[in-house]
C-alpha cells in the first residue's frame, strides 16, 4: 500500500475511534460525519481542478517549446538553403 493509502486507513481508524469515545448523540455523529464527507469530497475535487489546470498549463507549454523549436529548425533550414545557392551562384559566375 502507498503511503497516501496508509495515510487514509490511519485517518479512518483514528475518526472511528474518537467517534466511539465521542460524547455526542448518534444524530450529531451522523451530521458531523456527513459534514466532513462533504469537505472531504469538496478538497478532493479542488485538488483534481488544480492537477487539471497544472496539466493543460504543462501540455501549453510544451507545445510552445515545440513550436519554438520547429521554426529555429526551419530557420536553419532555410538558412542552409541559402547559404548553398549563394555558393552555387558564385561558383558559376567565377572564371575557372
Amino acid at each position: 500500500m502507498d503511503k497516501f493509502g496508509s495515510f487514509l486507513l490511519g485517518l479512518g481508524i483514528g475518526v472511528g475511534v474518537g467517534f466511539l469515545f465521542a460524547p455526542r448523540s448518534g444524530e450529531e455523529t451522523r451530521d458531523l460525519l456527513k459534514s466532513k464527507a462533504d469537505e472531504g469530497k469538496d478538497y478532493l475535487k479542488r485538488q483534481s481542478d488544480d492537477l487539471r489546470s497544472s496539466a493543460a498549463e504543462a501540455v501549453d507549454k510544451g507545445r510552445d517549446a515545440i513550436s519554438r523549436q520547429r521554426d529555429s529548425i526551419n530557420d536553419a533550414i532555410e538558412a542552409g538553403k541559402q547559404a548553398y545557392r549563394e555558393k552555387v551562384d558564385q561558383s558559376t559566375t567565377q572564371p575557372a
